[in-house]
């Protein structure tokens, strides 16, 4: 059996145009040069709909003049005392929460953070171990 296969110029994996597609060539950038020479009368039309009343006008325009809202959150104060071990921190989170001085959420991430700080100080526990070992090692050695 022969190979069906015509003979091309390009070898398999490698591309006829390396460079790719030139920028502005394509099919979407001729429809925005043609939406944009119409652009003023387009959202003059759309400003003229909108005040007439069209809800739907209205819409299209804040979407784009105006960003949605979303959700922020408000700082918080939560006297934390850097000094004190962290389960007396994690207390004073705790205690926040239930007198409602902060919200649960707040709270939780609170929480999440002393135990990374906690988890930070024991990796800095054990190094310091390791090097105190690692110095009687080469002392007695």
């Amino acid at each position: 059996m022969g190979d069906s296969r015509k003979s091309s110029r390009w070898k398999p994996g490698e591309s006829g145009n390396p460079a790719g597609k030139k920028p502005g060539t394509g099919k979407i950038s001729h429809l925005r040069d043609a939406i944009a020479t119409e652009l003023p009368e387009i959202l003059h039309s759309l400003i003229r709909q909108a005040k007439a009343g069209d809800v739907q006008a209205a819409k299209i325009l804040l979407e784009k003049v105006l960003p949605s809202l979303r959700a922020t959150e408000a700082t918080i104060e939560v006297a934390l005392s850097t000094g004190d071990p962290l389960s007396a921190q994690a207390r004073s989170v705790l205690h926040a929460v239930a007198n409602g001085e902060i919200a649960p959420g707040h709270g939780a991430q609170l929480m999440a953070s002393l135990g990374m700080a906690a988890k930070i100080g024991e990796m800095d526990e054990l190094v310091k171990r390791v090097e105190q070992l690692e110095g009687t090692n080469a002392r007695g050695a």
